[in-house]
């Protein structure tokens, strides 16, 4: 059973809007690499750039946008430096830390093998549970999804994530909220 939004009638993400440097090696990668469906192309008015849209499966989509002015990425501030089990999660206030891709939990290891087969820097397999680290070695009862990290041509961190149980069948909500007062900046 889902928890139940009693404001609005939510269905999902349409889209995530990301920027890119290159549309078509951002078309090669999502379309080529990993299969996503190119479903629409916008030329935006006024030579502003360009909004294409990938079908990611499950009525959603994943949509970037080519600006010909955008500014360069900042590593470390726009996105991750690098994979999470390499030591690196952080990015600025505002930015998009990553993308996570549902996959089914028995593919995995399957679709890991295939994406360095492809050529691509993929982390290890990550059990994630809420031990002190939040990542166990092998698999168990605790872990709640598994997921493999990797990265798009312009260094945006992308996430093949597949849940293990159902949150709503055990209390995962137990921590309390942090504030701008908690920050250490």
């Amino acid at each position: 059973m889902e928890p139940a939004n009693t404001e609005f009638e939510l269905r999902g993400v349409n889209h995530l809007a990301l920027v890119c440097s290159d549309m078509k090696q951002t078309v090669d990668f999502y379309s080529g690499v990993l299969g996503m469906p190119l479903v629409k192309t916008i030329e935006l008015p006024m030579g502003w750039g360009q909004h294409f849209f990938f079908d990611c499966g499950g009525g959603n989509a994943l949509a970037f946008f080519w600006f010909p002015d955008a500014p360069e990425a900042v590593p470390g501030v726009s996105a991750p430096r690098t994979l999470p089990e390499r030591g690196e999660l952080l990015s600025a206030i505002g930015s998009m830390n990553h993308v996570a891709i549902d996959v089914p939990p028995e593919r995995i290891e399957e679709y890991r093998d295939k994406l360095l087969a492809k050529g691509l820097d993929v982390g290890v397999v990550l059990n994630h549970d809420d031990s002190e680290f939040g990542v166990s070695p092998e698999m168990h009862d605790g872990v709640f999804v598994r997921s493999i990290y990797f990265k798009d041509p312009d260094g945006i961190l992308l996430e093949f994530a597949a849940w293990t149980r159902d949150l709503s069948e055990t209390s995962a909500v137990r921590h309390e909220p942090k504030t701008a007062a908690d920050r250490t900046v």
